[in-house]
């Protein structure tokens, strides 16, 4: 399948490990000029060596703190000017804390909202500037915005904006040639999936593993995902091989997640 990445311009939030890692490693092994960003200068710096001595990819690095309002802007500026524009952004920011509604404070709501859904808007009104026709833009979620959880209020709350934003915008965006879609990670074996596992375990008053292996259950396929796995299902929506799919959300659970709608 030829995927028509090589010498494309893409910009991953959040990259410095994990999911937004994992598409980065996954975009530069199919010849795309890479840009990563996260809040810590060494671990960004570590990520991006990484990434150029595994692809030989040229591979930009930036701190930035994707809850700092204006941040997003810059970046996306900064890069677009230096490249000549941009072809495949995916926003992409840590998802906010753990808890019920109870154990949270006006506060609390005001950081996701900085954290999750107000950087994922910034993302797209600074990239819309730099995207062309051809251009594509996928946005991260979580099961959340299809089954909530009563712990992640916070998240289900604010992912699920993201996940409305990212329908307005496949419809405005497409009569400009801008794809946008929506990735559903399922449970996939990430420092986030540990900390949540570790917090489940802490409130069932069980062992991580034995609260791993009770998730693992509650899956068809079995098991947690791998990083891989979900990146290769960002990079055929970022593609040319997905050109005629817009709008759409797809999610990498394992079948975990069961809507009928």
């Amino acid at each position: 399948m030829e995927l028509g990445l090589t010498g494309k311009r893409a910009v991953i939030g959040a990259s410095s490990s994990g999911l937004g890692f994992g598409i980065a490693r996954a975009l530069a092994a199919q010849g795309c000029r890479v840009a990563v960003a996260s809040r810590h200068r060494g671990r960004i710096e570590a990520a991006a060596g990484a990434l150029r001595r595994e692809t030989g990819a040229e591979v930009v690095a930036d701190v930035v703190d994707f809850a700092e309002p204006g941040a997003t802007t810059a970046w996306l500026d900064r890069l677009a000017a230096g490249w000549g524009g941009l072809d495949l952004l995916v926003p992409n920011a840590g998802g906010p804390p753990p808890g019920r509604f109870a154990d949270t404070a006006p506060d609390d709501w005001d950081a996701a909202y900085r954290l999750t859904l107000r950087s994922a808007l910034e993302a797209a009104l600074a990239g819309r500037r730099h995207l062309g026709r051809g251009g594509a833009v996928l946005f991260m979620t979580g099961p959340v915005v299809r089954q909530p959880a009563a712990r992640l209020v916070l998240s289900g709350v604010m992912r699920s904006g993201v996940s409305a934003l990212a329908k307005a915008l496949a419809d405005e965006w497409a009569a400009d040639g801008i794809r946008v879609n929506h990735l559903i990670p399922g449970r996939i074996a990430t420092d986030r999936v540990a900390e949540l596992d570790e917090e489940m375990a802490r409130k069932a008053g069980i062992g991580v593993a034995e609260a791993q292996a009770r998730s693992a259950a509650a899956i068809p396929l079995g098991r947690y995902g791998r990083t891989d796995e979900l990146a290769a299902a960002a990079v055929f929506l970022l593609s040319d091989a997905a050109a005629y799919i817009t709008g759409a959300t797809l999610a990498v659970d394992g079948g975990m997640i069961r809507p009928i709608v």
